[in-house]
């Protein structure tokens, strides 16, 4: 059984705003109801289900960002990850039951089946796909009724505009994800990073151990993504394109060098570490440059055409 104290202190970080914590307390028992209402786990008992849309983001005992907050982000991505990997194995996206929440629902343009030709890329597709499914359905079940819908997504043009930012087609040229596997690793390979870098980012926001642990986790399995597109891309001789899409990647996300392509200081680099063999972070915002597509302070643009759902939303000036 969780304490009162501890079940106070779960709801202020995850309550999106005061009206949401007040209704969690009395849901929770926490006002003079026994405690083990939420006894059975917080992520199982939906902490999140009474949540209504936040108004600020934030929780009321710090100026981060609610736990709420930070696993609606990553849902955006994840809906991202989702519909790109889903439409390449499959041919279609999400269900009508897994996209639908706060905000306004968008829809997604672009992604066919790819035919693929290796069977151990086949593979790879098909497992990578299902996974972002499950992580969706999780992210969707602990937030509950605050879930975001999924956004617009583009998975057409904006990918023949990081690949004329990478310089890896010329103006008037397109670049095709899903017309052969090499161009879909190249493409998996704009997400996988940043994935990554994303939930070792907010790690230090979430300050609900049980969330935490589930991010930790979705991490873990971003990262194995990641490694395991990198390799391909290596085994396959296409460190050129793929050092190029990451020297694009850091021109978007700020001025500092962070970003580390399949090939770094004349060696292969599989997984990208500082000095100390720790993997790098991503803020929100910075997150936001990428797949948005722009250096500047944005709302929307790449591939989240009208911006994405959830009050963490806004990209950051760079230039």
């Amino acid at each position: 059984m969780f304490d009162k104290l501890f079940i106070r202190n779960a709801i202020d970080r995850s309550a999106e705003n005061g009206v949401d914590r007040r209704k969690f307390l009395r849901a929770a028992g926490v006002t003079g109801v026994g405690a083990g209402l939420v006894g059975g786990g917080l992520l199982a008992g939906g902490v999140f289900s009474s949540a209504t849309a936040d108004t600020d983001g934030l929780s009321h005992d710090s100026a981060k960002p609610s736990d709420g907050a930070v696993l609606n982000f990553a849902l955006n991505l994840e809906y991202l990850e989702a519909e790109f990997y889903l439409r390449a194995v499959r041919g279609f996206g999400l269900s009508a039951t897994d996209v639908y929440g706060k905000g306004r629902l968008g829809g997604v343009r672009g992604g066919r089946k790819v035919k693929f030709q290796s069977k151990v890329v086949k593979a790879y597709a098909d497992e990578i796909a299902a996974d972002e499914l499950a992580h969706v359905k999780f992210l969707r079940k602990a937030l509950g009724t605050a879930a975001v819908a999924r956004p617009s997504i583009d998975i057409d043009a904006a990918f023949t505009s990081a690949a004329l930012a990478a310089g890896l087609i010329k103006p008037g040229q397109k670049f095709d994800a899903y017309a052969n596997e090499n161009n879909f690793l190249l493409a998996a390979y704009v997400f996988e990073d940043v994935g990554v870098t994303a939930y070792k980012g907010a790690a230090p926001l979430i300050s609900n151990k049980t969330y935490l642990e589930a991010a930790a986790g979705i991490l873990a399995v971003e990262a194995y993504h990641a490694a395991n597109i990198r390799t391909t891309l290596v085994a396959r001789g296409l460190q050129v394109p793929s050092v190029a899409i990451s020297n694009a990647r850091d021109s978007l996300d700020g001025k500092a060098d962070l970003d580390q392509g399949t090939t770094y200081r004349g060696k292969t680099n599989i997984i990208p570490t500082d000095a100390n063999g720790i993997a790098f972070s991503r803020g929100a915002d910075q997150v936001l440059n990428v797949v948005y597509l722009t250096p500047k302070k944005a709302t929307k643009g790449g591939f989240f055409p009208a911006g994405v759902n959830g009050q963490i939303n806004t990209s950051r000036a760079n230039a």
